[in-house]
């Protein structure tokens, strides 16, 4: 199957769009006039392209109970951003500037006041939506007021699992999906996909193609077997889980021999599909506050900019915002922060790490190849790793050094010249001498 060929080119800027605008935390009662908050986000769009990002990951922007990922009504924006001309209106000043925009469906589970299900709540077993969910009623008549059992999205009782053997949810995901490429989105984040059937996804995808040829699609996959994932569901990407992990996991506890078993794991991944790549994002404690040694923070960004893949960068990681992710409720509200309403508003204490995203970014852009590369590991240690990244005849070397002492390490003969560096790099005959936590990025001059 041919992935949209514009994927090869994207970096993208992940927002969560609630948290950004300082949306209230519940949706607001019936007849509440809509707040037109989606233009504060139409003002950060020129920062998105002066970081180098040529897409923007939107989360839930549709109607909901109180997250956004509890869905009442797909086809309404949420009021507590605004409505369908503030979302178009984002979506065209966006394009203006050739950024593409990637929407977060849903299609798991429901929020309980999604209109089927209070059909269902109504009118009891009989009601024509009783199919679309996983019930079990009490035994006797039915009475008004009865309500079921129902299957939950892991064991939040709020969120409705739909079933998806049922051919009426295939038909609605079908046609919520080209409802809003037809508004002008480029492709959908599938939330929870890992949750769901692969054979739901197959005809589903298929169907919004036959219309949206160039549309992108990529599933949630927290773990699991992501080729098969793909093959089986018809999905262009999944999320590399097992790579944010071993990113974060090797930089604390100095233990390289992860991130290159990680690596090994990527390559086989990439012989079938290009994943999409993070070291952080809306579900997960930010990256500046997961590492035990911010010093090592750009050795993580290097990474995620130097492997085969396509790039997601959280917004605030670009700025080294902290955050931490608690097992509670509200506990996601620390990662998902306000934004201000201009980027000129942000703090000078994150510039010197946007200004290391920028430059990295411009690295990516000009070795597009990046995005099919595999990796080849040439010298490695608990707290020195020297990989090269390749394809179609290009390659780049990439040196880390995670150790408060300098490091020599070998590289090849032909990668001499440095395309960026973070701390004292000497480049020599034999090899090159990294000092302490420090990186580089090496080229032959001709790349």
């Amino acid at each position: 199957m041919a992935r949209p060929g514009w994927v090869e080119n994207v970096i993208w800027w992940q927002v969560y769009p609630l948290g950004f605008v300082g949306a209230e935390r519940d949706a607001p009662v019936e007849g509440s006039e809509v707040q037109h908050r989606l233009p504060r986000l139409t003002a950060w769009l020129d920062y998105v392209v002066e970081l180098g990002a040529s897409g923007i990951v939107l989360g839930p922007v549709f109607a909901a109970e109180t997250h956004g990922y509890d869905t009442t009504d797909y086809f309404r924006i949420d009021p507590r951003l605004g409505d369908g001309a503030d979302f178009e209106d984002l979506i065209a000043a966006a394009h203006s500037r050739g950024l593409r925009v990637l929407l977060d469906g849903v299609f798991n589970h429901v929020g309980r006041s999604f209109d089927r299900f209070q059909q269902v709540l109504r009118e009891g077993p009989e009601a024509p939506s009783s199919s679309w969910f996983k019930l079990s009623w009490p035994e006797g008549q039915w009475s008004p007021g009865t309500e079921p059992d129902y299957e939950d999205f892991e064991g939040h009782h709020h969120l409705l699992a739909l079933n998806h053997v049922e051919p009426q949810v295939r038909d609605f995901v079908v046609e919520v999906m080209k409802y809003w490429l037809a508004r002008g989105a480029d492709g959908w984040r599938l939330d929870a996909a890992y949750a769901v059937p692969p054979s739901f996804w197959a005809p589903v995808l298929d169907t919004v193609r036959a219309d949206y040829p160039d549309a992108y699609f990529v599933g949630e996959f927290i773990h699991g077997d992501y080729a098969a994932a793909v093959a089986e569901g018809g999905l262009d990407s999944v999320t590399q889980y097992e790579l944010w992990k071993a990113v974060w996991s090797s930089l604390n506890d100095v233990n390289l021999y992860e991130l290159s078993a990680a690596l090994d794991r990527h390559n086989g991944f990439l012989e079938s599909f290009a994943p999409l790549t993070f070291v952080g994002n809306h579900d997960v404690t930010r990256l500046a506050s997961k590492l035990s040694n911010t010093a090592l923070l750009p050795h993580a960004v290097v990474i995620l900019l130097t492997l085969g893949g396509t790039p997601s960068i959280y917004a605030g990681d670009e700025q080294g915002f902290r955050g931490v992710k608690e097992d509670r409720a509200g506990g996601d509200d620390a990662v998902r922060p306000a934004f201000p309403d201009s980027p000129a508003e942000l703090s000078n204490l994150g510039a010197d790490i946007f200004r290391l995203h920028q430059e990295l970014i411009g690295v990516r852009r000009r070795h597009p190849w990046l995005h099919r590369a595999h990796t080849r590991v040439l010298a490695l240690a608990n707290e020195h790793l020297v990989y090269e990244a390749q394809a179609d005849g290009h390659s780049l070397t990439v040196a880390l050094n995670l150790a408060g002492s300098p490091v020599s390490v070998d590289a090849p003969a032909g990668a001499r010249a440095v395309l960026a560096r973070g701390g004292d790099v000497q480049v020599g005959g034999d090899g090159l001498e990294l000092g302490p936590f420090a990186w580089a990025i090496l080229g032959s001059g001709d790349d």
